[in-house]
C-alpha cells in the first residue's frame, strides 16, 4: 500500500485536499493563519525544551517535495532499527504480519529505554525542522493526536543506522529506492527500500529546513 512522504510547508500539505482544509480552517483563506497559530502555540508549549522558537517557511513559494514509500518498507525499516540495537534477539527473515508486536520493537519502545533510533521506531508521523532529541505526542494542525520528532535527529539516526549495519554509499542507497520490493521479499530488502525513501526525504527536509510528514 502506497505511503507518501510530504516535505514542505504544512499550509501546502493541508491545502492539497479539501477534506484536510475543512479539518483545519473554515476556508482555504483561513488555513495559513491557522497553521501559524498552531506553530506558535506548540512553540510556546515546548518552551525551554527547544533552543529557539519553531520557525520555517510557510509562504506559498516554500520548496516542497514528495517521496513515495509503502507501509511494508516503513515497517521493515522500523524493525531493522530495533534489531540493530538488540542484536541478541533473532530477527525474522520476512516482515511478520503482526510486526507491531515484535519483541525487539517492544524493547526499543519500552518506557525508560533510551533508543538510539527513537525518531525511527516510536510511531512518529511528523518531524519538525528543529533540533531536539526527544519525541512527544501532540495534536497536529487538524486536531489529531500524532507523535512528533525532529528532522535533524531523524536524519542523524538514519545515518547512524546505515553506518552500524549496511555501510552503504549514496549510489547503493539510490539503487535501493528505485522500486518497491514485493510483499514476500526478505525483510532486509524491504528495509533498504524504506531507508532510501526516508533518508532522501529527511535530507531534503534538513537542507531546506522544512517539516516532514507521513501522508497516512
Amino acid at each position: 500500500m502506497a505511503l507518501d512522504i510530504h516535505v514542505g510547508s504544512l499550509t501546502r500539505y493541508y491545502g492539497s485536499a479539501g477534506n484536510r482544509v475543512a479539518a483545519v480552517a473554515e476556508s482555504p483563506d483561513h488555513l495559513h493563519p491557522a497553521v501559524l497559530a498552531w506553530r506558535s502555540a506548540l512553540s510556546e508549549r515546548l518552551g525551554d525544551n527547544i533552543a529557539a522558537p519553531l520557525d520555517w517557511d510557510e509562504t506559498p513559494g516554500a520548496p516542497h517535495f514528495k517521496g513515495r514509500l509503502d507501509w511494508g518498507g516503513l515497517a521493515a525499516l522500523v524493525l531493522w532499527a530495533a534489531y540493530a540495537e538488540h542484536p541478541g534477539l533473532r530477527r525474522a527473515s520476512l516482515l511478520p504480519d503482526e510486526w507491531e508486536r515484535d519483541p525487539a520493537l517492544a524493547r526499543s519502545k519500552a518506557e525508560g529505554f533510551r533508543s538510539r533510533y527513537s525518531h525511527i521506531v516510536r510511531n512518529v508521523e511528523l518531524w519538525l525542522p528543529s533540533a531536539f532529541l526527544f519525541t512527544f505526542e501532540s495534536e497536529d494542525v487538524g486536531g489529531h493526536r500524532v507523535v512528533v520528532g525532529s528532522v535533524p535527529t531523524l536524519l542523524r539516526q538514519l545515518i547512524d543506522l546505515n553506518d552500524a549495519t549496511w555501510k552503504a554509499d549514496a549510489a547503493a542507497v539510490k539503487e535501493w529506492g528505485r522500486r518497491s520490493p514485493p510483499d514476500d521479499a526478505p525483510l532486509e530488502l524491504r528495509a533498504r527500500y524504506g531507508f532510501a525513501a526516508m533518508v532522501g526525504a529527511a535530507r531534503q527536509a534538513a537542507r531546506y529546513r522544512l517539516p516532514m510528514k507521513l501522508d497516512c
